[in-house]
């Protein structure tokens, strides 16, 4: 299963700084939100979230690291260590990252306290999802993900990691796999057709019938 990874870029990230809670404050928001249509992705498809995505994966306890702007270098938080929260609620997949005392983490609190950074993102594998034709386009809905050996990061732009080409190359992976299965199954039913075919009657050996 390859890796893909989606931006929440409705905002709605915050600062709180909690009493008994060192560092410079601990960060909330979300990194997916559910049943919410995305723009279309890599120009291809439009995906939403389903409720339920997340929670085979979240009751699996996963390691999940928060980066801040991908970097695995600036490790903000970790679920195994419990600086980083994740828990699925009425609205998407929340977070909340404990933020160190260090560089990372007094950049990320400052810059999410100046509204500088606003957007988050998550890596995730797809377990199943399901797929349907709407006028010309397609649209996916991601039915349960896997965020194990994952990441949620902060961003300072809704993009893939590295750069737009890897959005539009992740994209057509996802958007040609799914053009495979709707010709393997074209081509299912036209070999059915013509087993079909091939065993009706002809009209001569109806009229001997």
């Amino acid at each position: 299963m390859a890796t893909e990874r989606r931006v929440n870029a409705a905002g709605g990230m915050r600062l709180e700084r909690r009493e008994g809670v060192a560092g410079p404050g601990t960060l909330v928001g979300y990194a997916a939100i559910f049943e919410s249509r995305s723009s279309p992705i890599g120009g291809r498809f439009i995906e939403t979230i389903a409720r339920g995505a997340f929670r085979t994966t979240l009751a699996k306890t996963p390691d999940v690291r928060a980066w801040w702007n991908h970097d695995p270098s600036r490790i903000l938080g970790r679920t195994k260590a419990g600086t980083l929260r994740l828990a699925a609620d009425e609205r998407g997949l929340r977070y909340e990252i404990d933020l160190p005392d260090t560089q990372a983490g007094r950049d990320a609190a400052l810059s999410v306290e100046r509204g500088d950074v606003s957007q988050s993102s998550f890596a995730f594998r797809t377990i199943s999802d399901s797929w349907r034709t709407v006028g010309k386009g397609e649209e996916r809905t991601l039915l349960e993900v896997d965020i194990n050996d994952g990441d949620v990061s902060p961003v300072t732009y809704p993009a893939y990691p590295s750069t737009e080409v890897a959005l539009r190359d992740a994209a057509a992976s996802v958007y040609e796999e799914r053009r495979a299965v709707l010709a393997r199954d074209d081509c299912a039913r036209m070999r059915l057709a013509l087993l079909d075919h091939d065993a009706a009657p002809t009209k001569n050996e109806r009229k001997h019938r």
